[in-house]
């Protein structure tokens, strides 16, 4: 599953506070998105020091405090900034975290070429790597795609995997995401994945 290193971000939105999402499969198997809150912090803490997340969200030499994590998730928690952080769920229980962000100016040296404003990044992770490799991670983002389009000012979702990530990469292409090439980060070499609304709407008119 996708894990990346994430920078804040500065440039405040309005955030829906009953923001909540879920794609359903049957009884037993639900992935369900909530908005983090600062009683999640010390959780998100644990989980971005587990082996299979400090691989993809930094490498070891990011592994982060308790105040780290503190400091740079804090103002997304209470609004102060252009990035929505989650958590997801799984029949009642924290499974990973998620957040989405708009993309024009975001000023972490990523998408500086991007003018529209419609446009959302997303990074996602799975906490437990006992999960991984079911299916989770594309139910995941399928909700996080499906939330983002509910708001028709959103025109397209992107997101930059590492090359390396192959898991994270196939998940996206699961959800519905294409590549588009390959994009420089402030983290490396990235392949640029996109899921444009009209995409979005057909694959929703064809199911």
């Amino acid at each position: 599953m996708l894990a990346v290193k994430i920078k804040p971000f500065t440039k405040p939105i309005l955030i829906m506070k009953n923001t909540i999402h879920s794609i359903v499969t049957n009884s037993n198997d639900s992935v369900t998105l909530r908005l983090m809150t600062e009683h999640d912090l010390a959780m998100l803490y644990e989980w971005l020091n587990r082996s299979h997340i400090v691989e993809w969200w930094g490498g070891e030499e990011a592994r982060p405090t308790l105040a780290d994590v503190q400091e740079q998730y804090l103002p997304s928690v209470l609004a102060q900034e252009s990035v929505t952080p989650y958590i997801a769920m799984l029949n009642g229980e924290p499974i990973g975290y998620a957040q989405s962000y708009v993309a024009l100016g975001s000023g972490d040296g990523r998408w500086e070429e991007e003018t529209d404003p419609g446009v959302r990044g997303i990074d996602q992770l799975l906490a437990n790597a006992s999960q991984l490799g079911k299916g989770l991670g594309t139910k995941l983002v399928r909700a996080l795609v499906e939330l983002l389009f509910n708001d028709p000012e959103v025109t397209k979702i992107q997101t930059d995997p590492s090359p390396s990530n192959l898991r994270a990469i196939r998940c996206y292409e699961k959800a519905g995401f294409e590549r588009q090439g390959t994009v420089t980060t402030p983290y490396g070499p990235a392949v640029y994945m996109v899921q444009t609304r009209q995409a979005f709407e057909r694959t929703r008119s064809d199911a």
